[in-house]
């Protein structure tokens, strides 16, 4: 059976674009959806590459969190690297504490670029509700492997009473 090559990971890479200056969110997996991520060893070593990075100034960390199985991260790009350079990096300086965990990334990522006027408190609230609607703790706990920018932390806590609907792009991913 010949490969089509309009299918497949590769045909996703087509076309995308990595604006500087420019929002996005962006999600990445383990392999096999293994689970492990949300561990005292891998977690922090996770948001300190994510904090680094942004002290390099690849981009600035919005909002994130590391859930078991997956990450979900909303920056804005730099222009020191492109976003799949980006996100490589992130990945390969993290991946030797998911290696010694017996855990792997899985090849690539989901992103979705924010436009100039999205809305990013639904973008917010996504991130930050993940683990409570995955059933990892109770309301009223904080998971620990939440992270958000102090000026966004500021106007986003007061905020998580509100009700909002999520935006369609959101509603199917981990």
């Amino acid at each position: 059976m010949a490969l089509d090559p309009t299918k497949g990971y590769r045909s996703l890479l087509r076309g995308r674009s990595s604006q500087s200056g420019s929002e996005y969110f962006i999600t990445f997996c383990t392999e096999h959806r293994l689970g492990g991520l949300s561990t005292l060893k891998i977690a922090p070593a996770i948001l300190a590459e994510l904090h680094r990075m942004e002290a390099e100034g690849v981009w600035f960390s919005r909002c994130a969190v590391v859930m078991p199985n997956h990450v979900h991260l909303l920056i804005q790009l730099a222009d020191k690297l492109t976003l799949g350079k980006a996100v490589a990096r992130l990945k390969a300086k993290s991946g030797s504490a998911l290696k010694a965990a017996g855990v792997r990334w899985q090849d690539g990522y989901y992103e979705h670029h924010m436009r100039p006027k999205e809305e990013l408190l639904p973008v917010f609230l996504y991130i930050y509700l993940n683990p409570y609607r995955a059933g990892l703790l109770p309301a009223g706990k904080v998971w620990p492997w939440f992270d958000c920018s102090e000026e966004d932390r500021a106007w986003f806590i007061p905020m998580l009473d509100r009700e909002l609907p999520e935006p369609a792009w959101l509603v199917n991913l981990p």
